[in-house]
């Protein structure tokens, strides 16, 4: 009989289900276990080939007919935020993000749900409850942080943090080459700070600052209003067929 040691990979394929990004088709997705002593190498490995990490898992869309999923990075050092970007950095420069181990909080949870009942209430994830929460943050086997986001306060310049309620947070993966945002999520009620956006501007500067060339944003979608903003972080690079190729 042929074994395998425990922290080999071994994959496996889904079956068909509807696609969340595209109306009309289906996806299909191969994914493995993340476990084991070479769980950061393999998330590395495989995070560079186009997967992305839930928890325990890497998966990435092997779907029949559609190449339409495209793993995105960000190329931090060459990166220069535009006119509307810049404004969004402006606008939240009242919020600081402190760096904090993956662990959950009911603060955390609160603003999830929140944030999931307003923006994806008929989403996958609409039914999470705070043991999948609690799951989702700390169910790693590879270098993962959470940071919070906060207003500034009067001690912040000395503290590095922020006072006040939690306005966002973001889970990430640190890895050699770069940070990967694994998922990241705001108050729904404050529309006018673009949030979501500036997460990402916020984890570029700290990709830039660790001196690490990239950021890995996850799948952009052609066609998708859901995934459409990954494509203003430019210059990037897209995982196509040739391997990462750049987009300016």
């Amino acid at each position: 009989m042929t074994s395998h040691p425990r922290d080999a990979p071994q994959f496996y394929l889904t079956s068909p289900s509807a696609c969340p990004y595209l109306p009309g088709k289906e996806e299909r997705k191969v994914f493995t276990h993340i476990v084991g002593r070479r769980g950061r190498e393999l998330n590395e490995i495989l995070t560079q080939g186009g997967f992305r990490r839930s928890q325990t898992i890497a998966y990435r869309p092997a779907c029949d007919t559609c190449r339409a999923c495209v793993s995105v990075r960000v190329i931090v050092d060459e990166f220069k935020p535009s006119g509307n970007l810049k404004r969004i950095i402006k606008a939240n420069g009242d919020l600081i993000g402190n760096l904090l181990p993956n662990r959950p909080s009911s603060e955390q949870y609160s603003l999830f749900r929140r944030y999931l009942d307003a923006r994806h209430a008929d989403g996958g994830m609409a039914d999470m409850t705070v043991l999948d929460y609690s799951m989702m943050i700390e169910d790693s086997h590879v270098e993962t942080r959470v940071i919070e986001y906060r207003r500034r306060g009067i001690d912040s310049g000395i503290t590095g943090k922020g006072t006040g309620d939690l306005i966002a947070v973001c889970l990430m993966d640190e890895m050699s080459d770069g940070l990967s945002m694994v998922y990241s999520f705001y108050d729904p009620e404050m529309r006018d700070r673009s949030l979501g956006t500036f997460v990402i501007l916020d984890h570029i500067a700290r990709a830039k600052a660790m001196g690490l060339p990239y950021l890995y944003l996850g799948y952009w979608v052609e066609g998708s209003k859901k995934m459409g903003y990954k494509a203003r972080f430019k210059p990037q690079e897209r995982l196509l067929a040739p391997g990462w190729v750049r987009v300016d």
